[in-house]
């Protein structure tokens, strides 16, 4: 008997190889249980500190982070953490695209 959905409880777990995405960069393919119903994806404790490491190696660990909004003259700015800037390669007076998306979601696009 297969094993149940550990979220929805409805669908049957599937082994697969799944494409893995940290911030938009494909890390690898790993093994993982899909559900069949919710598509939930599983992975066990061995492949999460593979691909915890293959994160730490391609820098994409640790990006995420909370800054606050300042304020410059009339206008509110968004400060950006060095480890960001670094690893976009952002530079002062460079072009980006900004954009809400729904009420709670600031996009902004190189």
């Amino acid at each position: 008997m297969k094993e149940k959905c550990y979220i929805c409880e409805k669908g049957n777990l599937t082994k697969k190889r799944v494409d893995y995405n940290l911030y938009g960069v494909n890390i690898g393919k790993f093994n993982a249980e899909v559900c069949d119903k919710c598509g939930e994806i599983f992975f066990d404790e061995g492949t999460s500190k593979n691909m915890t490491e293959i994160a730490k190696k391609k820098g994409l660990w640790g990006l995420q982070t909370k800054t606050k909004i300042g304020q410059a003259g009339t206008t509110l700015d968004v400060r950006l953490p060095k480890r960001i800037i670094e690893f976009l390669n952002l530079k002062k007076g460079k072009e980006v695209e900004i954009y809400p998306e729904g009420k709670n979601k600031l996009v902004i696009s190189i």
